[in-house]
């Protein structure tokens, strides 16, 4: 839960951490109006999803800087 930000950086640490080579997403949102549902969804793959690939993608530079 948060801003795509946030929910970007706590996906790409936890798929760094876990040695991970896919992450699916499933959530249950109870109540929820269809509309917000799909705001949602949208939102994940428009800011979300990106963010993340460009965060694992930068990983590999990064951990060379850290240990140089």
């Amino acid at each position: 839960m948060g801003s795509p930000e946030t929910v970007a950086t706590k996906v790409a640490a936890n798929i760094r951490l876990l040695g991970l080579s896919r992450f699916d997403l499933a959530y249950a949102i109870g109540r929820v109006p269809h509309e917000q549902r799909m705001a949602t969804i949208e939102l994940y793959g428009r800011e979300v999803i990106p963010r993340v690939r460009e965060s694992l993608a930068a990983a590999p530079a990064q951990a060379l800087l850290q240990t140089a």
